[in-house]
């Protein structure tokens, strides 16, 4: 009797473990039907913008970098210089930096009697005169002083120069000066000067 009893046992094992087997069969066969669907494509395109900003020497302009000696109080030296956006984007600022590099000096550490530096834009192009070691320069526009002060400024933000939009330019001429007030301290010194313009990106806008 006891035989019996164990075989009848081992088959309802045996038969549970098939149905579990066939439910899972099932359910996996299942997960082949599931519709899917997807929109139709959005494009998207994204081209940055280019900042360029250049300093060129208008045509038949007096000739740059600038080397003079023997000044005296009252002398000065003066270039015309074009300040272009040749960029694709709009500017939020441009920025002045006039720094003396090498050996300091009385020249340009005395910001009243050193060094003085003055930058004019005029709305169309200078005109040329003088001569090759001494040209002037005469607008027949409007002129505008876009800095005048030590020639050894540091950075000073330009007011509203035409370069701040794309293909604008500004005209300019800069002159350095030694002040009449410059005493014999003065005498038998020298300094170099570095200019330059800095174009700095439009504030970031939604597009």
């Amino acid at each position: 009797m006891s035989t019996k009893t164990r075989r009848s046992n081992t088959r309802k094992v045996v038969g549970s473990l098939a149905i579990a087997g066939t439910a899972a069969a099932v359910a996996g066969l299942g997960t082949f039907g599931t519709f899917t669907d997807s929109t139709t494509p959005v494009a998207t395109t994204v081209q940055t913008g280019t900042l360029d900003i250049n300093l060129n020497q208008p045509s038949g302009a007096y000739s740059i970098p600038v080397t003079t000696t023997n000044f005296v109080p009252g002398d000065s030296v003066t270039r015309a210089v074009n300040l272009s956006n040749d960029g694709s984007t709009s500017l939020s600022s441009v920025t002045l930096t006039s720094i003396a590099t090498g050996v300091p000096s009385v020249l340009t550490t005395d910001s009243t009697n050193g060094l003085q530096l003055s930058l004019k834009a005029c709305s169309v192009a200078w005109t040329q005169g003088g001569t090759a070691s001494a040209p002037v320069y005469t607008c027949s526009g409007t002129t505008s002083t876009m800095y005048s002060g030590p020639a050894a400024s540091g950075n000073v933000t330009l007011s509203n120069p035409a370069s701040l939009t794309p293909g604008g330019v500004d005209n300019l001429v800069f002159s350095v000066s030694l002040p009449t007030s410059a005493d014999n301290s003065f005498q038998n010194k020298s300094a170099s000067l570095s200019i330059t313009f800095t174009g700095t990106q439009r504030a970031a806008a939604a597009k």
